[in-house]
């Protein structure tokens, strides 16, 4: 499913931004919450991770990480993922049909990653 962000600015559907869910779960021990969106040209994918189960691997209730693919990286991810160049919405929903899992951030990466795709990664504990 396709969400669609709010935009204040006046030519809000040329500057939509989009959100796909790649993976939910929730438990008594754990929530896991990976999205992906854009925020102007760059592609943004993150997760949130919370629960007792963080918190005993981690040493803190919450585990926060993202990696932020700029425009030039994002043309490459077009290409990579066989989506018309441009299409925001079709880029964002393939990743969502290829990426799914409890593991589809460290899939992404390792697809970054092997493609030489330009990101930045983050993690916050």
């Amino acid at each position: 499913m396709l969400n669609y962000q709010d935009s204040s600015d006046d030519n809000f559907l040329s500057k939509m931004n989009y959100c796909v869910t790649l993976f939910h779960s929730e438990t008594a021990d754990i929530r896991i919450d990976i999205e992906a969106r854009f925020d102007g040209d760059t592609l943004i994918v993150d997760g949130y991770d919370t629960g007792k189960k963080v918190e005993e691997y981690w040493g803190d209730s919450d585990y926060e990480y993202s990696i932020t693919i700029p425009a030039s990286g994002v043309s490459k991810l077009y290409t990579i993922l066989n989506v018309w160049a441009g299409d925001r919405q079709s880029l964002l929903l393939e990743l969502q049909k290829r990426y799914h899992t409890n593991t589809c951030f460290s899939e992404i990466r390792k697809l970054l990653d092997d493609h030489q795709v330009e990101c930045q990664g983050f993690s916050w504990m």
